[in-house]
């Protein structure tokens, strides 16, 4: 790692830069992202319910293949018919 002594090497190499950005989604967009992360977080919870149940009622593990699995009998659930309308990459 570079060491930083002087003001200038400090400055110019060991500083972090941040960037902002905006985007303005069109209302088609907006409803997309709006159901995405609407499904992102029901699984999220779900899968963490899965887990904490796991874990304080039988001290399992539930790690990654489980909740892979779960998601998969999920989206084949009628009343969660909806989790496959959004992509799968953030779930």
């Amino acid at each position: 790692m570079l060491e930083c002594k002087n003001f200038f090497a400090f400055f110019f190499f060991c500083m972090e830069r941040a960037f902002r950005y905006r985007f303005y989604p069109t209302a088609e967009q907006q409803t997309l992202l709006r159901q995405t992360l609407g499904c992102v977080r029901l699984v999220y919870n779900k899968a963490l319910a899965a887990r904490t149940e796991g874990w304080y009622e039988r001290q399992e593990r539930v790690d990654y293949a489980d909740t892979s699995a779960m998601l998969t009998a999920w989206k084949k659930e009628e009343s969660l018919s909806f989790l496959t309308e959004v992509s799968s990459v953030p779930l």
